[in-house]
C-alpha cells in the first residue's frame, strides 16, 4: 500500500462555532474552506485548507455520534489522522491480509470511500484510509 499524503486531521469538538473563533484566527482564515455536514456520520464539519492538507474541526450531531463518544471518553482533540489513498478498497485488502483489523467496511462520501484501522493496532491512533481525489484544490 501507497499512503500518497497525510489527508487531513479531525480536532473533535463540543462546540464547532466557538472552535472556529479559537482556530481560525491561529489558521489566519475568516471561515471554512469547506464546511459540510454529514448525516451518516452524525457529524458538522468545518475544514480549512493548509497547503493540501485538510484540517476539520468536527461537531457532533448527536449524542449518539461517535465524535459525541470519543468526547465523553477521551475529551476535545486530536480523534483521527486520514492517509490518502489510491483505492481504500484494495488498500483494506492488504492491510487485512498483514492482520489490521478495521471498524466496519469502507463507507461512502462524496465520490469517494473511506475506512478506519481499530487504533488497537497503531498505537491508539485512530486512523482513516481515504481515497478522494480532491479536485477542489485545483479550482
Amino acid at each position: 500500500m501507497k499512503v500518497n499524503k497525510i489527508d487531513h486531521i479531525c480536532i473533535a469538538v463540543k462546540n464547532l462555532d466557538e472552535a472556529r473563533k479559537i482556530w481560525e484566527p491561529i489558521l489566519g482564515k475568516p471561515e471554512p474552506d469547506d464546511p459540510y455536514v454529514d448525516e451518516p456520520e452524525k457529524i458538522r464539519v468545518a475544514r480549512y485548507w493548509l497547503g493540501e492538507v485538510g484540517f476539520e474541526l468536527m461537531e457532533s450531531t448527536s449524542p449518539d455520534g461517535d465524535v459525541a463518544k470519543f468526547i465523553d471518553r477521551h475529551g476535545e482533540g486530536i480523534m483521527l489522522l486520514s492517509f490518502n489513498v489510491d483505492n481504500t478498497r484494495e488498500a483494506m485488502d492488504e492491510l487485512k491480509g498483514k492482520d489490521y483489523p478495521f471498524i466496519g467496511g469502507a463507507r461512502p462520501f462524496r465520490d469517494c470511500e473511506f475506512a478506519f484501522i481499530h487504533p488497537k493496532a497503531v498505537n491508539g491512533v485512530l486512523l482513516e484510509l481515504i481515497d478522494y481525489k480532491w479536485d477542489e484544490l485545483k479550482k
